[in-house]
Order: C-alpha cells, then structure tokens, then sequence
C-alpha cells in the first residue's frame, strides 16, 4: 500500500508540475512497474498496452461519437437548438439563460462532449444574451453549467470509457443517464430562477413569440430529433420488429450517429473539402489525446493492481465494518477534493481502477456507480481553481474576467450538489429505465 501511496503522490506531483496526465500515470506506472518487476517487462507492458489499446474494436466507439460531435458542430444545429429553445422560454425573466440551458442539453444529445457543448454554445447564445443586457456572470455562467450536461446524456464518450474500463454495460450507463440528466437540466433551470430572483437586471425577458414561430422552430430541428432516435433507438431495439429486427451495437451505433450527422451537414450545405478536412484532423487529435490519457491510465492501473492496492483498500475498509453509504460518501468526498484540481476524465481515469474493486466487493451497483461518478465529476468543470468549462470559455469569451465567471457559477454547481445528494440518496432514480431492460 505504501508504494501504491508514493505513485499516487508521484502521479499529482507532476500533475502540478504540469506535465500532462497521460505521461505522469504512464510515467509513474512504468516506473513503478520496473521497481516491482524489471526493467524489461516494464517495457514489454508499455509496448503491449499501446498496441491493444490502438486494436480495441470496443474502443472504436469513441473516434466514432468524437467525429459524429464534430460533424453535429460544423452542420450548425446549434443554431437551430437554440432557436427552437428561445421561442418557448425567453420571454420569461431569465429566459436567454435558461434557453441556453435547455439547447446544451439538446446538443449534448448528439454531441457527447462538454468542452465541445461549452465552445459552441458560447458563439450562438453570448451575443443573444449582451444584445438584451444580461450581465456577463449569468451569462457566461448558463454556458459553462449547461456544457457540463455533455458528459452525461447520451452518447457519452466519458460513461463509455468508464462502461469499457469497468466491463459495465454502455447500453445500460447510456440508460441511466437519462433521468439524472434531465434532473440536471431541470436543477440549472432553479439556478438561474434563483440568479435573477437575487437581481432582476441580470435577466431581463425577451419578446414572446407567436405559436407560428414555436410550430416552425420545432420543425427545423426534426433532423436532430431523427438523429438521435436512431442512434439511440438503434442500441435499444427500438427498430426488432418484423421485417427490419435491426438491433445496433454501441460501435455500429456510433458509425450510423457519425454517418447520419455527415449527411445532415453535408445536406445543410456546410461542409466541403476544407472543413472535412479539418474535422478529420480534429477527431484524430481528440481521439490520440483520449487514447494517450487510456494508455497511461491502464499502466498506472497495472502497477496499482501489482502493489496490491485494491485488495489492500478493501480489506482496510471492511475491516471497520462500514457499510456501502458510508463508503460512498467517503468516494465521493474524496471527488469533490480532486475535482478542484484535476479536470473530469482525468480525475476518473486515476480513481476507477482503485475504487471500483472496492464497490464492486460491498455489492454496489456498478451502472449507479458510474452515474454518480459521473456527475460529480460534471460538478469538477465549473469549480474553481481548475474548472475545465470555465477556461474553455474565457477562451472564447476573452473579455470576461475568469472571476466573473466563477462567480455567476456558484448556484449552479450548489445545484449539482442537491442533484448529487438526491442521487445518492435514490440510487432508484438512476436504475429505472435500466432495470427495465432487464
């Protein structure tokens, strides 16, 4: 346990030292490993780790979701999502900001990743938003909060790195997603209430739009509605009937998704031979930085699992007799801490591999594990010092003080805390729909 300790001090050391995650797990794990073994089966290891990891059919699902998200970006459906969101709430004090909420979720929907959700959104709705005079904390806020919806309503590229890392079903975690999705959207709705409630010009209304205007709004986001049913649809079995009975896996699931939003985009008459390119480049630089942080994580799981780490974790703690809350607690405590300075797949790439033995030995539910996991580390992109959203947005939004977005942040994430203990407590409300797949 001791080493195990050391090469979890050693993995945060050059973490802050700002070496990227990937290399400081890699690192340590490939070290720890020689020490343990030798040098040579360190390498053999590393070598071995790098070539199945690049030949994993199950992990073509994530070059697939990351390429569908960047063809759902550059097709524009943005635009439309948030259109279609404005008309039926932003005539309501706060409305700008709880449209962009609602058009993150929906984009999260066939995008999969918060970053992505954070930076796109921010172009369509932070110009809306200053046109009617919201203030840049609630503004800048909506978009930081929303954006972290991306990691949890599917497809989730994070519930399925975690679904392949824990053997967990992805069809399953997709499922139980859903609700506490919905619930997260539903919670950043009260947040912004609560917001303009404190200070009224910090949201004023918008004009009310006709029942026409909301009728042709729906109907411009049909392809995104079609997009998903069948991605969607698809892994459940929404399509077994006679005379189709076509069921996808979640890699077919994803090459259909990724097909489908080529075709809308290639349809809506924004793609040619440039930004296909660029795509493509972009979807391969995602999917090696995702890979890299994979690699890594499996050769520190690979030396924590030699060290004896797990079963020591476990043995330590059933030996005080602590039940599976108690437990839970405990993990997550120790989530919300790293979130503040670990942004969310890394966070949940070092963690799983020593936590999860240990869940799975007091029999907790493996899908309600990954959801709360999950979400807290949602909670992690928009907490300070190193929220990820937050950065990627005073990227894009370079005149707002970091601070100030930080600030309008707070009810939001005081949001996801009640979400998290709501969770928690009701471990029901994430197992309904998969336990119906049973």
């Amino acid at each position: 346990m001791m080493i195990s300790i050391a090469g979890l001090i050693a993995v945060m050391v050059l973490a802050f030292l700002r070496l990227p995650i990937a290399f400081a797990m890699g690192v340590v794990g490939a070290v720890g490993m020689a020490y343990m073994t030798s040098m040579s089966a360190s390498i053999s290891v590393v070598g071995r780790l790098m070539i199945d990891t690049s030949q994993d059919y199950g992990l073509s699902v994530v070059p697939l979701f990351v390429l569908m998200g960047q063809f759902v970006n550059k097709g524009g459906l943005s635009r439309e999502l948030y259109r279609a969101a404005f008309v039926f709430l932003g005539h309501l004090r706060g409305g700008l900001a709880m449209t962009t909420i609602v058009a993150c979720a929906g984009f999260s929907a066939i995008c999969g990743s918060s970053v992505a959700t954070a930076a796109t959104m921010a172009k369509v709705a932070m110009p809306e938003m200053r046109r009617l005079g919201y203030n840049d904390a609630l503004s800048t806020a909506s978009i930081a909060a929303g954006g972290t919806l991306g990691i949890l309503i599917p497809p989730s590229v994070i519930l399925v790195i975690y679904g392949l890392m824990t053997q967990t079903s992805i069809a399953k975690l997709f499922l139980a997603g859903i609700i506490p999705g919905l619930l997260g959207v539903l919670f950043y709705l009260f947040a912004v209430q609560f917001s303009v409630m404190r200070d009224p010009s910090a949201g004023p209304s918008g004009p009310r739009s006709t029942w026409p205007e909301r009728l042709r709004a729906l109907r411009d986001v049909w392809s995104v509605v079609l997009l998903f049913f069948i991605v969607i649809g698809g892994l459940y079995g929404a399509f077994d009937f006679a005379p189709l009975n076509i069921t996808f896996s979640p890699t077919e699931a994803a090459g259909i998704g990724a097909m489908g939003a080529f075709l809308i985009a290639l349809f809506r008459g924004q793609l040619n031979a440039r930004v296909i390119g660029v795509i493509l480049i972009d979807t391969a630089a995602t999917t090696a930085a995702l890979f890299s942080v994979l690699i890594g994580a499996w050769m520190f799981s690979n030396f924590v699992n030699l060290a004896g780490l797990p079963a020591d974790l476990q043995t330590f703690v059933l030996s005080f007799g602590a039940g599976p809350m108690t437990v839970m607690l405990v993990i997550v405590a120790v989530y919300l801490l790293l979130g503040c300075v670990f942004e969310s797949m890394s966070m949940l790439l070092l963690t799983v591999p020593i936590f999860f033995p240990l869940v799975s030995a007091l029999g907790i539910d493996p899908v309600w594990f990954g959801i709360v996991v999950v979400v807290v580390t949602e909670i992690s992109l928009i907490t300070p010092p190193v929220g990820l959203n937050v950065f990627v947005l005073k990227g894009v939004v370079s005149d707002v003080s970091t601070g100030t977005i930080f600030r309008g942040v707070t009810p939001f994430w005081v949001a996801d805390l009640f979400r998290l203990a709501l969770l928690m407590a009701f471990s029901g409300i994430s197992l309904y729909l998969p336990n119906m797949m049973n």
